[in-house]
């Protein structure tokens, strides 16, 4: 397991500098010049030279490349073109409020989507599975945004349990941080909750016609043992890799979600960055975003080696 760990590692390396290649040059396409948007309606030549100096826009793309990875390895991201402040500042503003909303969002996926998978692959055929499959349709076909708007009019405006937008810090009214985090993060968790349904109720279905599920049968094993023990564990490889993945798709940030509730976090930043021709957020954030990705995707090989003994070999 070290070695193997060793050689994820060694592999990070040239991944992170590819992906920071794409980032800086796929950002390069967007159009509009930052020098001239901060320069004002006036458009003053000397204003815009000095600031096509000052943000190195005036170099060659592969020397404006070196001086962004030069930065980036010592901690700086550059720094906004909009509001004079550095990047990695306004993401670690933004990340408690998108890692909150992430996290809250995936334990609703999972106490949904594992659990109904389970059920309908050992009822394969009966009610229970018909019903599952209909809410993994259900959850697949329907806007966030269609629904956020029906949660909105019914448990804010008809019902007045919830609060209809806005974010409130955990530290400042707990109470009112889950009042206000509960919709949207049942928004997201639903989606992702039929997507965990259906890949759980596909694994359980061709572990359960394994020859060690039928031993531990004849054993006279509990089939509730059999079913979380043997055939569920031996399922959760392909659940932990799409669960990595949707985690990471997350933190992300969801745009139209965050739009719809007001929330803010990674989606509206991004979105306010690309607008604005903010070049030093948008990469700033996307790399995060890349990088989460590739952490995710390494401890989801390392929760193999945990769910599958056999692996450890």
């Amino acid at each position: 397991m070290f070695a193997f760990l060793l050689r994820r590692l060694a592999s990070l390396l040239p991944t992170l500098v590819l992906v920071s290649m794409l980032i800086f040059g796929l950002q390069q396409l967007l159009p509009g010049d930052p020098a001239k948007i901060l320069a004002g309606e006036d458009q003053d030549p000397q204003v815009i030279a000095y600031l096509q100096a000052k943000l190195h826009l005036d170099e060659p793309l592969p020397v404006r490349y070196g001086y962004w990875v030069w930065g980036v390895v010592q901690g700086d991201l550059g720094e906004s073109v909009r509001t004079q402040l550095p990047v990695l500042d306004l993401i670690l503003q933004k990340l408690p409020v998108t890692l909150e909303l992430a996290v809250l969002a995936f334990m609703v996926a999972v106490l949904i989507g594992i659990p109904a998978g389970v059920v309908s692959a050992v009822a394969r055929g009966s009610a229970w599975d018909h019903g599952a499959n209909l809410f993994a349709l259900w959850g697949l076909s329907t806007p966030n945004f269609w629904l956020g708007i029906l949660l909105i009019m019914l448990f804010s405006v008809q019902l007045g349990w919830l609060p209809a937008s806005g974010y409130v810090s955990p530290f400042e009214d707990l109470a009112g941080n889950l009042a206000a985090m509960a919709m949207p993060a049942f928004v997201l968790g639903n989606a992702i909750a039929a997507v965990l349904m259906r890949h759980t109720r596909s694994a359980m279905l061709q572990v359960m016609s394994s020859d060690y599920v039928r031993t531990a049968r004849a054993k006279g094993l509990s089939e509730r043992t059999v079913v979380i023990k043997h055939a569920l564990r031996n399922a959760l490889t392909p659940i932990i890799t799409l669960g990595a993945l949707e985690l990471g798709t997350l933190l992300s940030g969801a745009v139209l979600t965050e739009q719809v509730f007001t929330i803010p976090g990674f989606g509206k930043l991004i979105v306010d960055a690309v607008f604005n021709r903010d070049y030093a957020v948008v990469q700033g954030v996307v790399l995060f975003t890349a990088s989460t990705y590739i952490l995710l995707n390494l401890l989801a090989d390392l929760a193999y080696f945990w769910v599958n003994p056999r692996l450890r070999r």
